[in-house]
């Protein structure tokens, strides 16, 4: 019986360490910023076969004028198998590299999109040519590179669910977000 005190004492030292090493851990954190995280399984710019799901930070001024960019067009669209920029995407572009210009701050992710036409594997590095033609083009209109990240969908995510000629057309574009 002489142990029991002894076994008593420790156990309740052992438990009060540990609920006291708990209750601290258990601390939070105010976020300082606004943390937008990129989907998982898209290809991206850096070679990977796959993006694995970083983060850009945003400040709340760019996510203001996030709405005004988009406002001014954030879709261009390219003709069947192809990442030719047309007159009208040349358009769309020059207004979000100006956008970009009065905006050093914000960051834009390019998303290439196809529609349901070939294989999976096809459709990833034709949407990810897609995007980065309209990232090489914000990049001769005076943007910096490390401001863009150009992202595939492939056929993954359709603009029209559609099965027709009107529904691909929808399909085939880069998608520009702040």
């Amino acid at each position: 019986m002489q142990f029991l005190p002894t076994s008593a004492l420790r156990l309740s030292a052992i438990a009060c360490v540990s609920l006291t090493a708990a209750l601290t851990g258990c601390s939070a954190k105010k976020p300082t910023s606004e943390v937008v995280v990129a989907p998982m399984g898209v290809t991206g710019t850096n070679g990977s076969a796959y993006y694995d799901g970083g983060a850009l930070v945003n400040n709340s001024a760019a996510v203001v004028n996030a709405a005004n960019a988009s406002s001014m067009g954030d879709v261009v669209y390219f003709g069947f198998d192809s990442s030719d920029i047309d007159a009208q995407g040349q358009a769309v572009l020059s207004q979000q590299a100006q956008f970009l210009q009065a905006n050093p701050n914000a960051r834009v992710v390019i998303a290439g999109h196809t529609d349901e036409r070939g294989s999976r594997e096809y459709n990833m590095a034709l949407g990810e040519r897609r995007a980065r033609a309209a990232q090489n083009y914000l990049t001769s209109q005076g943007i910096a590179a490390d401001r863009t990240e150009a992202v595939s969908y492939g056929e993954e995510q359709p603009a029209d669910p559609g099965h027709d000629e009107a529904a691909w057309a929808k399909n085939r574009r880069a998608v520009l977000s702040y």
